[in-house]
């Protein structure tokens, strides 16, 4: 269902718009959570910290891809709040024919760095193959992935969060079931679970593609499926900049799993288990940024800054108070949560794991402020501040975790501090480029 959103309540619309993609993150994030479910329950230990010692190289490429599209989906979304069908539909197959090429050049690079990748991180010996073979598995996905996410994009940038979210319940199950065939019947230990993500991730953009071929918005004349440079440049333009911004964030995460890799398997089990329980937590607050990036770009696309100003400020209370309860959540039921990761008898990592949790839930207000400004800055054209933001990211981590761990030898409490204070300095830098941006787009109109 396409939605404008340039007209009525900014609360109601953020709302309804942003339901419906909660859902369908926290179902998509079930893809990665099943899995160390199901590996950490039904093959071991060192098979959940196989595929949690890859998550930091996953989100470095998947990041990268994630940011692109999304990027792309801003010139979708102003095109459409200014009324412009014609644009859209030229943007749209110019995103696909980017999406195509990038995603067998992406494939190509992450398959050939896949292990050199891991030897610099240090990954355990005992975890090493297991994890090159998780990881190999799912870039042989990236197409499925690319595929997925450019459509969902142009999905949300439309103003329809329903369907992706139909889509994704649909994919989970499907993940759901193929990891228990694939794990658990056929006994493919991490490969199966590696599988079965990557076909699930195939069946949503099949059916993205479905709904969208279903829209009167999306008939395509010829001359609209024409490559356009002009068009091409535009998008890649705003989709790089948020691309690179999530890759740079990455390698800071890389450093810190390389650090905790040096601990052995058990912390990096202790630290997979927190870092999934923290990326369920954090979809909240992306939802509401996510959703004003759509706010945001088709208001802009109309010329109502009044109404980006306050879209922004009720999405800030919105986060603000969700973020309470999740704080609340993670730091009273973290173990409770954790234990769902491992056996009983594996009392040593929920004990590794809950400092985390707790730090974590503690600081998620300023996570959720870091996903308004971007997201906003990004639909109000401003690239470079994200991407410096993600570089600031980066230093603070790395930083941090050095002076804490190699001069107060504080240990892995060390990767949990320098985690949220990545998040609390980035927050604060593009809450500085928001409002900055504002007054000067105030002025020029």
């Amino acid at each position: 269902m396409v939605r404008d959103m340039t007209k009525g309540s900014p609360v109601k619309l953020l709302l309804a718009f942003a339901a419906p993609m909660l859902l369908g993150n926290l179902f998509q994030q079930l893809y990665s959570t099943v899995d160390a479910m199901v590996l950490g329950r039904g093959v071991g230990v060192q098979a959940l910290a196989a595929a949690g010692a890859t998550g930091s190289i996953h989100f470095f490429v998947f990041g990268f891809v994630t940011g692109l599209t999304h990027g792309y989906s801003v010139l979708i979304s102003q095109r459409f709040g200014a009324g412009d069908s014609k644009g859209v539909r030229q943007a749209v197959a110019c995103s696909v024919y980017l999406a195509v090429l990038s995603s067998l050049a992406i494939t190509a690079l992450s398959l050939g760095f896949s292990r050199p990748l891991l030897q610099v991180m240090a990954t355990p010996a005992d975890i090493f193959e297991g994890a090159l073979l998780y990881i190999r598995i799912t870039f042989v996905g990236i197409g499925a992935t690319v595929f997925y996410n450019v459509l969902a994009s142009v999905l949300r940038a439309l103003g329809d969060s329903v369907s992706p979210l139909v889509v994704i319940v649909i994919s989970s199950i499907v993940n759901v079931g193929l990891d228990c065939l694939f794990v658990l019947v056929f006994r493919w230990g991490i490969a199966g679970a590696a599988w079965a993500t990557v076909l699930a991730q195939l069946i949503s953009g099949l059916l993205c593609l479905f709904v969208l071929g279903r829209m009167e918005l999306m008939r395509f004349s010829r001359d609209e499926l024409a490559p356009r440079p002009k068009t091409m440049g535009a998008l890649l333009k705003l989709g790089i900049p948020v691309g690179l911004m999530n890759s740079v964030t990455a390698i800071g995460v890389m450093l810190l799993q390389g650090i905790v890799n040096s601990f052995g398997s058990s912390i990096v089990a202790a630290y997979t288990a927190s870092s999934r329980l923290i990326g369920l937590a954090e979809q909240p607050g992306s939802i509401i940024g996510l959703s004003l990036g759509t706010y945001v770009g088709q208001n802009l696309g109309a010329g109502r800054l009044d109404r980006v100003r306050l879209g922004v400020r009720r999405g800030i209370l919105m986060s603000l108070g969700v973020n309470l309860f999740i704080s609340l959540t993670l730091v009273f039921l973290g173990r409770e949560l954790t234990a769902l990761f491992v056996s009983g008898a594996e009392q040593a990592i929920i004990d590794a794991a809950y400092p985390y949790l707790v730090i974590g839930g503690l600081m998620e207000w300023s996570l959720g402020l870091l996903f308004i400004y971007r997201f906003s800055l990004q639909s109000l054209g401003n690239t470079l501040a994200p991407l410096l933001s993600g570089a600031l990211e980066l230093g603070l981590r790395i930083g941090v975790v050095l002076f804490l761990s190699q001069v107060l030898h504080m240990g892995f409490l060390a990767i949990c501090i320098a985690d949220v204070s990545a998040w609390a300095g980035a927050a604060l830098m593009l809450a500085i480029a928001y409002y900055s941006r504002m007054r000067r787009l105030v002025r020029a109109s």
